[in-house]
C-alpha cells in the first residue's frame, strides 16, 4: 500500500499520540479509541439485526464457521 496523503483523521490521531507523555496517558488514549470503535461496531450490528441481515440463525452459522486463513508451509 502506498500512502500518498494523510487525511485529517490520521493527522488528528498522530497529533494525539505525539502528545502522550507516559504509559498512563497512552493507556487512556487507547481505551478511548477502543471504546469509539466498539460503539461503531455495536451500532452496525444493531442496524444489521434491525434490517434482517443478521439474525440468530446466521449467528449460529458463524459460530461454527472457520474463517482463519490457512497457514502456508
Amino acid at each position: 500500500m502506498t500512502l500518498t496523503e494523510i487525511n485529517p483523521a490520521q493527522m488528528l490521531i498522530l497529533k494525539s499520540f505525539a502528545s502522550v507523555s507516559n504509559e498512563e496517558e497512552l493507556s487512556a488514549l487507547m481505551k478511548t479509541l477502543k471504546k469509539f470503535y466498539a460503539q461503531r461496531l455495536e451500532n452496525e450490528l444493531d442496524r444489521l439485526w434491525t434490517d434482517g441481515s443478521l439474525d440468530q440463525k446466521r449467528l449460529d452459522e458463524l459460530q461454527t464457521e472457520h474463517l482463519r486463513t490457512p497457514y502456508r508451509g
